[in-house]
């Protein structure tokens, strides 16, 4: 694929006010000359890697891009400006804490259009037990801040099966995320990564009944107050529906800048260097994957299955010169005749049966192409 066909770019920001209790991204504290160092580096990797790209979103994630001074933020925004012509779609993350309106006008003055906030969950003791260092408050403070200076597709994360975490406790926050009148909404559940600090405490999961019945008691919720459940762990008001995460489900490709970002480009998946240190020296080093054909295509199906609306059959056809039946005729021949999988027009996609269990269906998508 030539660069101006990369539809999506990503930049990740590893740099963090603190350490949050469940995260185990590439992130570390934030220091100001390391940071000026990072974005040294960023420029040139840019400058070699994004020469000619006209994407169609572009998205800052992290780490916390908000804990980022004015200057240096300023700095990774005016980098990005040469890119922003055919963007619909410029979302950087934030966190709570963020109190300083001049970076939230830098941010709209940079054409800036999507905000994803970090809310987690409204509980104050539950975010303690998380490491985070906001309150509610702090969170619709945000919203209405960003609203102001014209930035109104805002995005809010919850997590649920915190530890010790009560049905009651998700119920409340999910009404507090939505006194905030979001456009859109990310849910997930909590992972006990080894290398986070839950994971060095012994931290357990929640019990896997509660998990799934606080699913479902979401999916109620959102529903009820008008929002699309779009793909398994997103929620959006009609039309505000994220381009960007729903282009990577569609599988298309897309460039990953900076140490922790990851990227796609043809049948190549690609990461950078293993410590921000050895970022520094070498941005341009990636640690290169090459995909078969058998793994492009299941990686397609896994993701687009996460979409309500499935797999495009004609995309599929387009990007792999093969008819999807005819590529898992026998699995999903099974999962339809179990009423797990349907199909209607030109996409493929999971009922509401099938949907809570798409790991299970993924095994059976996995056996049959035998990777």
């Amino acid at each position: 694929m030539t660069a101006n066909k990369i539809p999506a770019l990503y930049v990740h920001v590893p740099f963090c006010a603190s350490i949050c209790s469940y995260c185990d991204f590439s992130r570390q504290v934030y220091r100001a000359e390391t940071a000026d160092r990072w974005l040294t580096a960023i420029e040139t990797e840019l400058k070699a890697r994004a020469d000619g790209i006209r994407p169609e979103t572009i998205y800052i994630g992290g780490g916390t891009p908000s804990c980022l001074p004015l200057p240096q933020l300023e700095r990774l925004l005016s980098m990005l400006d040469p890119y922003t012509e055919t963007v619909k779609e410029y979302t950087v993350e934030c966190n709570p804490e963020l109190r300083n309106k001049r970076v939230i006008e830098c941010l709209a003055s940079h054409q800036v259009n999507r905000i994803s906030i970090g809310l987690q969950t409204a509980d104050s003791s539950l975010l303690k037990t998380c490491g985070r260092r906001h309150d509610a408050a702090d969170v619709k403070r945000l919203v209405d801040q960003f609203s102001a200076c014209g930035i109104s597709n805002i995005s809010l994360d919850l997590m649920y099966g915190l530890p010790d975490q009560t049905m009651e406790q998700l119920e409340q926050s999910i009404a507090f995320a939505l006194s905030c009148h979001p456009r859109h909404l990310s849910l997930y559940s909590l992972t006990i990564e080894p290398n986070s600090v839950f994971g060095k405490k012994g931290i357990q999961p929640a019990d896997p009944d509660l998990e799934a019945d606080m699913y479902e008691r979401i999916c109620s919720i959102l529903k009820a107050h008008g929002y699309l459940h779009y793909e398994i762990s997103n929620f959006a008001l009609p039309g505000y529906e994220s381009k960007h995460n729903t282009s990577t489900w569609e599988y298309r490709d897309f460039l990953g800048i900076g140490y922790g970002a990851w990227g796609m480009e043809d049948h190549y998946r690609y990461t950078h260097a293993d410590t921000l240190h050895a970022y520094l020296d070498d941005q341009l080093y990636r640690n290169v994957t090459e995909l078969t054909e058998k793994e492009r295509m299941f990686e397609a199906v896994m993701m687009g299955l996460r979409l309500r609306s499935g797999i495009s059959s004609k995309r599929f056809y387009d990007q792999f010169g093969i008819h999807l039946n005819a590529c898992y005729p026998n699995t999903i021949s099974a999962l339809k005749a179990r009423g797990l999988l349907a199909e209607s027009d030109d996409r493929l996609f999971c009922t509401e049966q099938g949907w809570p269990v798409l790991n299970n269906l993924l095994v059976e998508f996995m056996e049959e192409a035998q990777l």
